[in-house]
């Protein structure tokens, strides 16, 4: 991927995340990779509604610079990603309403429910909240990022990753209606009846739906 088709994927997707209310005023951020040395990230401040050519930065991990917008306060935490889940193609931060009261309180997120629910949450993490942008967070995000593809950043949001922006995208659709599903049946009083163990590690490993990330273990 070129960085000027990065950028139209970029704003397309940003576009799709405030559409579908995924976010709010300018909290989120997201970026791909173009190879090892090269990231496209959101500038700093921009909003998914209204993110142009001008809304990015191409980062430069060999030189440590930038070229463009100056980069997102979170850019340290997207590199720790990049870092430790080699196979990641794209980072998603944002902040659904469900999913952000999941990670504000003590609502469990399952990922053994249904099909794109198994595949797409296949590692859920929590970290404890830290503020944006500090070394903290992205020490927490680094500490976790080998073992999960999810990250619920307590008090704050979501960390996502996966081979491509639209699997990204896919991803965040998926966590904010299961932490829906997960409210709204605790709401009634109805009981989830997820699969087993054993029928998750077969549908992921036989199914033919996608493959498992590679993960290291």
């Amino acid at each position: 991927m070129e960085y000027e088709q990065a950028v139209l994927a970029l704003s397309g997707a940003g576009r799709w995340i405030a559409e579908h209310h995924m976010t709010w005023g300018s909290a989120g951020n997201i970026s791909v990779r173009l190879d090892e040395r090269r990231v496209v990230i959101t500038g700093s401040g921009t909003r998914f509604d209204s993110l142009t050519a001008d809304s990015f930065s191409l980062y430069d991990l060999e030189t440590d610079t930038w070229t463009g917008r100056k980069p997102s306060k979170e850019l340290p935490v997207h590199l720790a990603i990049y870092r430790r889940s080699p196979w990641a193609g794209a980072v998603l931060h944002a902040s659904p309403f469900h999913t952000t009261l999941a990670a504000s309180s003590s609502l469990e997120v399952r990922n053994d429910l249904f099909v794109e629910n198994m595949y797409y949450l296949q590692r859920v993490a929590r970290i404890p909240y830290a503020h944006p942008g500090s070394a903290e967070l992205t020490a927490a995000v680094e500490n976790t990022a080998a073992a999960a593809n999810v990250i619920l950043m307590e008090n704050h949001g979501v960390i996502l990753y996966d081979t491509s922006l639209a699997e990204c995208t896919a991803c965040l659709e998926v966590l904010e209606n299961t932490c829906r599903m997960c409210l709204e049946a605790a709401r009634a009083g109805i009981t989830l009846q997820p699969v087993s163990p054993d029928t998750v590690r077969d549908f992921l490993l036989n199914s033919g739906y996608k493959p498992p990330r590679p993960w290291r273990d």
